[in-house]
């Protein structure tokens, strides 16, 4: 007859406090961006500017998504003692990510619509000014970027004081991102990315008479753009589909239980792996035995030297 024992939960293992200082920083550079979005469309359309205009509405996006990004560590963090969330609320910050991303690939489409447009009705730029513009846009990213990757580092800094486990260290470390934080700070880069572009085309209309390349630049901004947000949807669309079972530690579990165990008789029937916090996860483990004597208990006791598992259920069939 099959036992089943489930370990038990706390949603402690969820709430991170290293996300007080992403929630600061993200915080701080949503009004940073928020400012100088109003400042690069105001006068990219008074210095009739498509890179720089499209640079400030690409901002406007970011400004909201990286306000989404802030909301959803306070959410995270009112609501981490929910009994209602059965694993916490980690999910809350990965949604955003992901919600982050679509907007990242509206904000591409409205930039290839516009530069099109511009590109066969060209306007007449003031090149001095607006290049100026870009210019302080530009650092004003850069100190974004700075902000945010300060957060990044406490936030790791945080999580090395509390789990010095080298094992934890085996894994693949794009596992252990902050998938909303990277959201926001790709937005950041992207925006650096836009604005270095808006100066190039600038500079190549003010110097060299190529006012086809304002466009064009606009066009190429939009593509990196695109390809960024991809990569985030298919990075935060893995967490929020539970698609993990091709992660490191379902193969180490696997051999934990089946090798690890005093009888040769285990074989894992079926075995579920998903993750319920940035660097923590569940499973849900059957177990075909031989062994009487084999209990929940030691197969928990052989997965502990795993301090990813926070919980588990083990089910166990035993057969003479």
């Amino acid at each position: 007859m099959p036992t089943t024992d489930l370990s038990p939960w706390t949603h402690d293992h969820i709430f991170d406090t290293g996300n007080h200082a992403a929630e600061r920083g993200t915080r701080a550079v949503m009004w940073i961006t928020a400012a100088m979005m109003i400042v690069e469309i105001t006068t990219g359309w008074w210095f009739n500017s498509m890179a720089l205009l499209a640079d400030g509405w690409h901002m406007s996006s970011h400004a909201v998504a990286i306000g989404l990004t802030a909301f959803a560590y306070a959410a995270a963090r009112r609501y981490a003692s929910d009994p209602r969330f059965a694993f916490g609320t980690w999910k809350i910050e990965v949604l955003a990510g992901f919600t982050s991303a679509i907007f990242l690939l509206g904000v591409a489409a409205v930039m290839v619509i516009s530069s099109v447009e511009r590109f066969f009705s060209p306007q007449p730029i003031r090149y001095q000014e607006a290049i100026i513009i870009a210019i302080i846009g530009l650092i004003v990213n850069i100190v974004c970027a700075i902000i945010l990757g300060g957060a990044h580092e406490h936030h790791h800094g945080h999580h090395d004081a509390e789990h010095h486990h080298d094992h934890a260290h085996h894994h693949d470390h794009a596992h252990h991102h902050d998938l909303n934080l990277k959201s926001a700070y790709l937005h950041v880069i992207a925006d650096a990315a836009t604005s270095v572009l808006a100066i190039m085309a600038l500079a190549g209309g003010w110097f060299y008479g190529w006012s086809w390349l304002d466009p064009v630049m606009g066009i190429v901004g939009a593509v990196l753009v695109a390809l960024w947000a991809k990569n985030l949807l298919a990075e935060t669309g893995k967490v929020l589909l539970d698609r993990e079972m091709d992660h490191p530690i379902v193969e180490e579990i696997r051999t934990v239980v089946e090798t690890g165990t005093t009888t040769d008789n285990v074989r894992i029937a079926d075995l579920h792996v998903w993750r319920v916090g940035k660097q923590t996860y569940s499973c849900a483990i059957s177990i075909v035995t031989h062994d009487a004597t084999l209990t929940a208990k030691h197969i928990r006791s052989q997965l502990a030297q795993h301090e990813e598992i926070v919980h588990s259920t083990i089910e166990i069939h035993q057969y003479e």
